[in-house]
């Protein structure tokens, strides 16, 4: 009797280490999405990748568990694990699901940068405050994450060290966004 490939040594050392290494990548990479999408409150697409997640990554560890003595695996399951966290952070970024607050404070023209972010249809809310040096103004916008980088490089262009912070929000009710979104900001509050 000839050697099957499932009982070849290739596929022992070199395909199956490859197929969990890139299952983990799959688990992985969906449990990064499903925590955003938690963190967010959808609660409808949440369980669905959860289910994913758990289904590919029982069928990768199965292998682990079949294979105790080969050590290539346990190295392509961990490799996976860290390649899976990396992926699932750049397709989070690019997916972009959800909304920032951006705060700035300035000591000065504070009015001119509100209105500065509401030609270029970001709303921005200002308020008069007191800090350690004097009276500031804060400025407040509601920025959808596809938008994020326009915002801040209008920021940066009234002035290149000005103060801001981010923040992730996780509800609007309403607001003022631009019209030019490339996605349509209904469809991530489908799973409210």
């Amino acid at each position: 009797m000839g050697n099957t490939l499932l009982d070849s040594n290739i596929y022992a050392y070199f395909i199956l280490p490859l197929l969990i290494f890139f299952a983990r990548i799959c688990d992985v990479t969906i449990g990064t999405i499903r925590i955003v999408f938690v963190s967010k409150g959808h609660k409808r697409i949440a369980p669905i990748l959860g289910f994913f997640e758990v289904f590919i990554w029982i069928i990768a560890i199965s292998q682990i568990m079949n294979n105790l003595n080969n050590f290539i695996c346990y190295f392509a399951y961990a490799a996976g694990f860290a390649t899976g966290n990396y992926v699932g952070l750049l397709v989070e970024e690019r997916i972009a699901v959800g909304n920032l607050m951006i705060r700035v404070i300035t000591i000065k023209d504070g009015d001119v940068l509100a209105k500065i972010l509401n030609s270029h249809g970001f709303g921005a809310t200002i308020v008069d405050a007191e800090g350690s040096s004097g009276k500031v103004n804060i400025i407040y916008s509601l920025v959808h994450r596809t938008n994020i980088t326009s915002a801040l490089k209008l920021i940066k262009d009234f002035n290149s060290e000005i103060f801001y912070s981010i923040e992730d929000i996780r509800d609007v009710n309403s607001g003022i966004f631009p019209e030019k979104m490339p996605l349509n900001f209904r469809f991530w509050r489908i799973g409210k």
